[in-house]
């Protein structure tokens, strides 16, 4: 068992989970939390290493066998250490060092959501998931949002992570992943009405932030602008409601299979 918050695995962690730049030179990050944790083993994303503690219980011991099963590192720890190695106030005896994948596009694309400049951890992590919830196909993040394998991302996500291709790639290359699809840009006020606006073909959606809106690029490379009606006095949505807004409206025109545009390649190098 693992007794000193000072040993080198502890350290490697804590790491991981304060630092965006660590995880990104490193191709690594860190998630914790029984659910979290047993989405891993289900979707067959292998981690290094494994750590837990001798409360996890049952259903936290099945997830060990499973990872065991696969030789997988598991090192039991004293819940002081898991308490330095945990982001959380009150960890749940389970935590798992991963390597960060990216999943490739499939074969045609109907549905790409970019969310720009979106740096609240809460609101990305909700988007992802909705994203996922709403069958987007891809998730392009173009410079300036927050990093997506951020702790509390992870946590907002819920597993989506391990089941939806997030890449993170420059405008340029946004760009020629399109391929021609139409981009539709959310703005609070400007652009047509969201609710007559045609999503039954191949759509790209773009969600800006809260307090800034999309940026230059993104407006640039935008093909319609679009807005949610709000007849109550208030000047904006929180982005990830928004978001959720414009995803489900693609969801509710889509009423019969329809078909997609060539997949585009995968980056060619992360920034």
């Amino acid at each position: 068992m693992l007794t000193s918050t000072k040993n080198s695995r502890i350290q490697h962690i804590r790491k991981l989970q304060a630092n965006a730049r660590a995880r990104k030179n490193e191709g690594l990050f860190v998630v914790e939390g029984i659910r979290l944790v047993e989405e891993l083993l289900n979707t067959k994303w292998w981690p290094e290493l494994v750590i837990y503690t001798e409360d996890v219980g049952d259903r936290g011991n099945e997830i060990l066998a499973g990872f065991q099963s696969h030789n997988i590192e598991t090192y039991p720890v004293a819940t002081h250490v898991m308490q330095a190695a945990s982001d959380t106030q009150a960890p749940q005896g389970i935590l798992a060092v991963v390597p960060i994948q990216q999943l490739e596009f499939p074969e045609k694309l109907t549905f790409i959501l970019i969310p720009d400049g979106v740096r609240d951890p809460g609101n990305l992590g909700t988007i992802l998931r909705t994203a996922l919830s709403a069958g987007v196909e891809a998730v392009l993040l173009p410079p300036g949002s927050v990093d997506p394998f951020s702790p509390k991302v992870l946590r907002a996500g819920m597993g989506a992570h391990f089941r939806l291709p997030i890449h993170r790639m420059p405008w340029d290359e946004i760009a020629a992943c399109l391929g021609g699809i139409p981009l539709f840009l959310a703005d609070s006020a400007s652009g047509q009405n969201l609710y007559i606006s045609d999503f039954e073909s191949p759509v790209g959606l773009i969600i800006g932030s809260e307090a800034a809106g999309a940026g230059e690029s993104a407006q640039k490379l935008a093909t319609h602008q679009v807005h949610i009606p709000m007849p109550g006095p208030t000047e904006s949505l929180n982005a990830a409601v928004a978001a959720s807004i414009l995803m489900f409206e693609v969801v509710r025109q889509r009423q019969s299979p329809i078909s997609g545009l060539e997949s585009c390649p995968s980056p060619s190098t992360p920034f």
